[in-house]
């Protein structure tokens, strides 16, 4: 299947990642090789992508594409999660870098390949796994965990005002049989979404889906340590942008960066800081980068994407 997906705020990503036609860029997310190929256009002779993914069809898919592109620079594709840039980079000897670039949000692909169990829209097996060698799957955490946990995760990922409902009707229907198959969960779920809930708004199983699937791949947990071990690896100048699509995600980003921006720990009625701790960072722009009308013409899933731009000091 050929991996589909339009690159999300592309031109706004290429434009505050600064790019130095000599300099080491990571895509962490590399995906379909949308957001680096154009990175990769950019760089001159000296200067190198390496893209990451835990997706092994996403690394021979990228990979097949950059090589296209015969460009001068060198590039790596390495099949691993994102959580491992720091080790990654040691492995290849390289110490810093110009600029990393996450894009947070599951690809076309993965949604639009049934077999994945991603998608509410389309029935396939329980899955959601973004690596494909992982133990846990949505399966599991539907047909074997507890209430309790079920819920927690619709609550907390999810942000479900309905989760409390949804995983009791999970646990009593399983006892009846195995909930199999994405159709299934959603069948579940619409019936324990009151009707004059689901009249307005999004689909009623999105949020469910969203929460299942940050579970099954610990994408919040990754995240936190992730954003410390990218600013770790900038070198003075280089940038962080960050593509978020839910609210958890952005809030992990917006209160990471604040750390590095304002590290200062004094109490707010001290006259001066005497923690003396500095900033290491800079916001690009304090509000975040969104789509553009005609984007959103294009690609409805960008509707809610955001941009957060951190630069090393």
């Amino acid at each position: 299947m050929e991996f589909k997906h339009k690159s999300v705020l592309l031109d706004e990503c290429i434009e505050y990642l600064n790019i130095n036609p000599e300099g080491v860029y990571i895509d962490g997310t590399i995906g379909g090789a949308g957001h680096s190929s154009e990175i990769y256009r950019r760089l001159n002779a000296k200067g190198c992508l390496i893209g990451l993914d835990q997706d092994s069809f996403a690394v021979e898919t990228s990979s097949m594409r950059l090589k296209e592109i015969k460009a001068e620079a060198s590039f790596k594709i390495v099949n691993t999660n994102f959580k491992n840039i720091k080790k990654i980079c040691g492995e290849l000897g390289i110490a810093e870098v110009d600029g990393i670039l996450l894009d947070l949000g599951v690809s076309s692909h993965q949604l639009d390949e049934a077999s994945r169990g991603f998608s509410y829209q389309h029935d396939a097996p329980l899955d959601m796994r973004m690596d494909r060698s992982s133990e846990l799957s949505a399966y599991q955490i539907v047909n074997e965990y507890s209430e309790q946990d079920i819920y927690r995760i619709i609550r907390d990922f999810g942000e479900e005002k309905w989760a409390s409902r949804i995983a009791k009707f999970i646990v009593e229907d399983r006892e009846v049989k195995p909930i199999n198959t994405t159709f299934d969960l959603v069948d579940v779920i619409k019936r324990a979404v009151p009707s004059a809930a689901r009249r307005d708004g999004p689909h009623p199983a999105k949020r469910t889906f969203q929460a299942i699937r940050i579970a099954v791949n610990q994408e919040l947990d990754i995240l936190n340590n992730t954003i410390d071990d990218c600013v770790s690896l900038l070198k003075s100048g280089g940038r962080l942008c960050i593509i978020t699509f839910h609210s958890l995600e952005d809030r992990i980003v917006k209160v990471q960066y604040g750390k590095y921006v304002n590290p200062c720990t004094c109490p707010p009625s001290f006259p001066v800081c005497v923690c003396g701790k500095k900033p290491e960072a800079i916001l690009v722009n304090r509000k975040p980068i969104v789509s553009t009308d005609k984007e959103l013409e294009d690609n409805p899933r960008a509707r809610s994407a955001k941009l957060r731009v951190l630069q090393k000091i």
